[in-house]
């Protein structure tokens, strides 16, 4: 199975969403099933196949989650850190004062869904 550091390895080599498609195919090759990420403070729970289970430890300092969900804007932003006009960091903290809590990929389906504070999704994507 995969370990945390072939995990931050291959998210090293991540400096804008331009890059995340073959950050996907990369830890999708090494036998992740689906991961969620967290905004509050970027830790990550990595998953494979039988219930295995790896951990990324929290990265930064706390973030405060926007109450209310501005799902219009959180779209516009998104494309644009997709289309690499803005570092991780930046995305984090926009999704953050959007509202978006975590979000979670799924290899399978290669959808990446972004969730409210409150589980509700706001938004799934196709990877």
């Amino acid at each position: 199975m995969f370990t945390v550091e072939q995990i931050k390895t291959a998210h090293s080599k991540v400096k804008s969403g331009a890059d995340f498609p073959s950050y996907i195919k990369e830890i999708k090759a090494l036998g992740v099933t689906h991961y969620e990420a967290y905004v509050i403070d970027g830790h990550i729970d990595y998953h494979g196949a039988n219930d295995y289970l790896a951990k990324i430890p929290a990265k930064y300092a706390p973030l405060e989650i926007a109450h209310t969900t501005k799902i219009e804007e959180f779209k516009k932003e998104l494309i644009a850190h997709q289309r690499g006009k803005t570092d991780f960091l930046a995305f984090i903290k926009m999704c953050a004062t959007t509202g978006i809590d975590k979000w979670e990929i799924c290899m399978d389906k290669m959808t990446c869904t972004y969730f409210d504070r409150a589980g509700i999704k706001v938004l799934v994507e196709e990877i």
